[in-house]
């Protein structure tokens, strides 16, 4: 018994790069992407489905186009998922904008931790299920990445904020 109970934080390590287990992961979508908007954001086209869709990348929030490291941001995205290219994504939601909030991967690639890890992201604290991007945003800071070389890098939550109260 004791063994077993020693087992359990590697087992608990192990199992932590893994998303969150719900029924869309078991259910993906195969799109092509058609554009990249910001660092979390896209339009894609699935098959089946004539006009082209509006996906936010869930659980992380990249700096906007007019804030500082918002168009390297997006940039990155492009890198990550090419205009053409086959896009997989595991649906979870929608957000008050009619987008599809989704798990993203393009080229084998889990995006949404691949924008945290690089620094090109925020893992959005308050829509947060997948606690290795937490765990991916200190590496990321610690190693001073992406945004979290600046100097004063500015949540994007929080730069709309401000945007909005001026």
């Amino acid at each position: 018994m004791r063994s077993l109970l020693a087992l359990l934080p590697i087992a608990a390590m192990l199992g932590a790069g893994s998303p969150p287990e719900t029924d869309t992961n078991r259910n993906p979508l195969q799109c092509t992407v058609e554009s990249v908007h910001d660092g979390d954001s896209m339009r894609v086209r699935c098959q089946g489905n004539k006009p082209s869709q509006r996906v936010r990348i869930h659980q992380i929030d990249a700096p906007e186009i007019d804030q500082p490291y918002g168009k390297k941001a997006r940039d990155i995205l492009r890198e990550l998922c090419p205009r053409g290219s086959v896009v997989t994504l595991a649906e979870h939601s929608s957000d008050q904008y009619g987008r599809m909030l989704a798990e993203v991967s393009c080229g084998g690639k889990n995006v949404n931790r691949e924008m945290v890890a690089s620094g090109a992201a925020w893992a959005y604290e308050q829509h947060v299920e997948d606690p290795s991007l937490l765990t991916l945003q200190k590496q990321a800071r610690q190693n001073r990445r992406g945004l979290w070389a600046g100097k004063n890098p500015q949540a994007p939550w929080e730069w709309r904020r401000r945007q909005r109260d001026r």
